[in-house]
């Protein structure tokens, strides 16, 4: 995980062998979503098989959409500066409910503007967590999804025992692609699509599932 201070650069260093996908991700959370991640990164099928270096950029840690994704621009600026080999950028966010986020629809047009990739849980990263136990198409607003995440796992509502989720994340992006294609079929749009995860589009980028 990046440590916060002056900008990482985004060069690989020379004499180590390049992976063949790198990825850098921003995320909202602190503490429970760069914990699923960093498991994620320990994954054989990412490590090993796919060739994957993903950099956790902490310094964006507790950011709002809008501002998560000006970070990521400004990454990616700086990495074409310095001919950095940085294939995908991503974010990770919540749209929060009842009351969302401000500025959600400005953070996802400005992504897409600057080829920034997103991974939005709707209403929260819990509901992500949930769709590894169960399915679930219920509209829930954020308490009840962290409440529900803590019933399933037993874990604290602030924090995430990453290993013990990784058995289970087919299962969990399965479900996420059929609350996506339930919302395509009911015309429900961002960020209405309540429950919905993009999590799943960002495990089968990094190869973590099929």
């Amino acid at each position: 995980m990046a440590k916060r201070g002056a900008p990482t650069s985004l060069k690989r260093r020379v004499g180590v062998r390049a992976p063949r996908r790198t990825f850098v991700i921003f995320c909202e959370g602190a503490v429970t979503e760069p914990a699923y991640l960093q498991a994620l990164q320990r994954l054989p099928e990412v490590r090993d098989v796919a060739s994957v270096d993903i950099r956790i950029e902490s310094q964006a840690a507790g950011c709002a959409p809008l501002s998560l994704v000006r970070l990521a621009v400004a990454s990616r600026k700086q990495a074409k500066k310095e001919e950095g080999e940085i294939d995908e950028f991503w974010c990770v966010f919540d749209v929060e409910w009842p009351k969302n986020h401000p500025n959600l629809h400005e953070a996802v047009t400005l992504a897409r503007t600057h080829g920034i990739k997103l991974a939005i849980s709707n209403p929260c990263f819990e509901l992500w967590l949930i769709l590894h136990f169960r399915d679930t198409n219920s509209c829930m607003d954020t308490s009840v999804a962290q409440r529900e995440r803590a019933k399933l796992d037993g874990q604290a509502s602030k924090g995430l025992e990453g290993p013990s989720y990784m058995p289970k994340r087919t299962d969990a992006a399965i479900r996420a692609a059929a609350l996506t294609k339930l919302h395509d079929g009911n015309g429900t749009t961002f960020p209405h699509d309540n429950p919905s995860s993009g999590m799943y589009l960002l495990l089968k980028a990094l190869g973590a599932c099929s």
